[in-house]
């Protein structure tokens, strides 16, 4: 029994002796100059996630934010010896309400604080792209095609082509009889990260369409009719997504929108990094 007392009080004597230890050297890191510069930074250095704005069956994207990760940027400048702020070392905070995954909600724009606007074309079996493909290459912007099941059966080369140079190919017409292989194209061949579907207003089978082949669905905010420069003009804001036709009007002005857009202090990107929530403005 003596014994068995004496192995109970050599095990605690251990588990304190650790404890104590544990906890000074916590004190000792904690009045650590490393540390003591690390917690200085970390409030200059955060930004605050912002959340997606949900309104009934409509969502516009959030954004990530980002926080020094504080046991990690010590461990990193303690191996060198100093504190470097080019080591600091952030982990990313998701929004609390965010746009991943929300296939079942229609997108209505980008989140305005990204400063960027989308430009998405139309293209049906009848549509001349040269020269808007001509005009966007010449402008170097990144842009989004959405294409009919027709179109795509017959130029699907084009479209992985459009793709693999960082524009999106997305789905013009949801309940066509092709678009599966069509969605399953553009993500298993073309590599495309994100699928997307178009509707001009909501519209319930093109939702559980796309929601099925975990696809967003965008209603443009901008949507061309006839005088794409000044549509444009009356209505463009940060976030906006613009659909336009592919005719000769838009191929005149296309030159002028986009000067136009850019010199309101607006990138144009493709949906992708529009959209994205992870990417920062």
């Amino acid at each position: 029994m003596k014994k068995f007392f004496e192995c109970i009080g050599m095990i605690t004597l251990v588990c304190f002796s650790f404890f104590v230890t544990e906890k000074t050297a916590g004190v000792v890191k904690e009045m650590d100059d490393i540390m003591i510069e690390i917690k200085k930074a970390e409030k200059n250095h955060q930004i605050n996630s912002i959340d997606a704005i949900l309104e009934q069956q409509t969502i516009i994207p959030g954004i990530y934010g980002k926080k020094v990760d504080i046991k990690k940027s010590y461990d990193k400048m303690k191996r060198v010896g100093n504190y470097q702020e080019n080591l600091l070392v952030y982990k990313k905070e998701r929004p609390k309400i965010s746009s991943e995954k929300q296939y079942d909600k229609y997108i209505i724009s980008g989140n305005p604080k990204k400063n960027m606007v989308s430009l998405i074309f139309l293209v049906n079996n009848n549509t001349n792209l040269s020269k808007i493909e001509k005009i966007i290459d010449q402008k170097n912007i990144k842009v989004n095609f959405f294409v009919d099941g027709t179109w795509f059966e017959k130029n699907n080369n084009q479209a992985l082509n459009w793709i693999e140079n960082d524009h999106i190919v997305g789905n013009l017409n949801s309940e066509d009889e092709n678009s599966t292989w069509m969605d399953t194209m553009i993500k298993n061949l073309g590599k495309q990260k994100e699928g997307f579907c178009y509707t001009t207003k909501p519209n319930k089978n093109i939702l559980n369409t796309c929601k099925k082949n975990r696809d967003y669905t965008i209603i443009p905010n901008i949507i061309v009719q006839t005088n794409p420069l000044s549509e444009i003009k009356k209505t463009l804001s940060s976030g906006s997504i613009i659909a336009l036709p592919v005719n000769d009007i838009v191929e005149k002005e296309l030159p002028i929108i986009i000067n136009y857009i850019h010199g309101k202090g607006y990138t144009i990107e493709n949906l992708y990094h529009h959209l994205n929530e992870l990417e920062p403005y």
